[in-house]
Parts: C-alpha cells; sequence; structure tokens
C-alpha cells in the first residue's frame, strides 16, 4: 500500500509540477496569451509576473527534499492560485470550460499534498 501511496504521489506530483512550471514561465515572461486571460478577468498583467515568480519557486520548493514547511508554504500557495483562478473564471461570466485548467491544477495539488511522503510532512506537534 505505502508503495501505491508514493507511486501517486509522484505521479500526481510531476503533472503538477509540470502544470506549474509551464504557466509560471509563461506567466513570468507574460507569454502564452496570459495577458489576455489576466485583462478578460479585469486584474493588472503586473500580476502575472509575481504569481510566475512564486509558481517557479514553489515548484522547486516541492521537489527539493526536507523542507517540509516550505512545502506547506507552497501547496498552500498553489491552492489559494489555482482556486482564485478557478473563481475569477466563473464570477466574470466566462463558460465553466474556461475554469477547467485551474481546477484541475487545484484537484491535483490538493491530491499531491494528500499523499506526499511522511518525510514532506510536517512533524506533529
Amino acid at each position: 500500500m505505502k508503495n501505491r501511496n508514493k507511486i501517486i504521489y509522484w505521479v500526481l506530483t510531476i503533472f503538477l509540477s509540470f502544470g506549474m512550471l509551464a504557466g509560471g514561465v509563461q506567466q513570468l515572461l507574460q507569454i502564452g496569451g496570459y495577458n489576455e486571460i489576466v485583462s478578460q478577468l479585469g486584474y493588472p498583467l503586473y500580476l502575472l509576473s509575481i504569481l510566475g515568480a512564486w509558481k517557479i519557486l514553489g515548484v522547486i520548493t516541492i521537489l527539493i527534499p526536507k523542507q517540509p514547511l516550505l512545502k506547506e508554504w507552497a501547496y498552500a500557495g498553489f491552492f489559494f492560485a489555482m482556486s482564485g483562478a478557478f473563481i475569477s473564471h466563473l464570477a466574470v461570466g466566462q463558460p465553466f470550460t474556461e475554469a477547467i485548467p485551474s481546477l484541475i491544477l487545484l484537484i491535483v495539488t490538493v491530491l499531491s499534498w494528500y499523499f506526499r511522503p511522511a518525510s514532506r510532512k510536517l512533524e506533529k506537534l
């Protein structure tokens, strides 16, 4: 059972890392259609640089060994970014299909966090 959970964790975490890294680089460089998306949502374009940098740092954090407290912050950041993106798409009246990518990354974030091995968790007090 432990081996199965480890495989689930790494598959989800690699998918999450790829998605966040790809989005983070595109946002940091303001390419790949993100300028249009962010403008349609009513956010300023400089927000892309901030989100992009934090996503890249978050990916590095969840992939490196140890540092469980930083990992908690990275997962929380991914959760807030993806839930905010999902809600933003719906709040401005866009079709549900526009919100699906952020919903998928939100779900994968929660599942990766849930299945992380003990060595990547904070110690219980």
